[in-house]
């Protein structure tokens, strides 16, 4: 059986999110896709630095980049969360299996990428004039509306 929930950083840049990240998938069971190029390197010695042992319990999946992510799950019930969406990320339906996309925590996704699914964008609603949550806050949020939405599967 797949994870109930699929979260993807496009470009991570700093091992702690990543680390943080990482944690909110081991405890809720989401799987984990990582899309290159990425700031940092998945070595011990950085994952130590991110302060996170739970990566062992967690499913990741890495991408050479984003072409050849959105290639093999372009079809798939993708949410893209950035700022530029109208939609809140609480108007949008989470199915078993959905994609949580998030772009790299110093520009967010590439203008196409979001032109390319604009339908399928959404936000975070915050306070005008401010940039953007924090890479892993921001995920922690949307993984837990989608599972809230699924009836919490596996999880007690």
């Amino acid at each position: 059986m797949g994870a109930p929930l699929n979260v993807v950083l496009v470009e991570p840049e700093i091992p702690q999110n990543a680390g943080n990240v990482a944690r909110t998938c081991a405890c809720t069971g989401a799987r984990l896709h990582l899309v290159e190029p990425m700031g940092f390197r998945l070595t011990q010695k950085q994952l130590a630095r991110a302060g996170c042992d739970y990566w062992d319990e967690v499913d990741v999946v890495r991408w050479p980049c984003a072409a050849a992510f959105f290639e093999a799950h372009g079809e798939g019930e993708l949410h893209l969360f950035t700022g530029c969406a109208a939609r809140s990320f609480a108007d949008a339906s989470y199915g078993e299996g959905a994609f949580l996309v998030f772009g790299r925590e110093s520009r967010g996704l590439d203008r196409d990428l979001i032109d390319a699914h604009a339908a399928r964008c959404v936000r975070i609603p915050m306070r005008a004039g401010l940039r953007s949550l924090n890479l892993s806050n921001a995920v922690a949020i949307a993984a837990y509306e989608a599972l809230r939405q699924q009836g919490w599967p596996g999880l007690g």
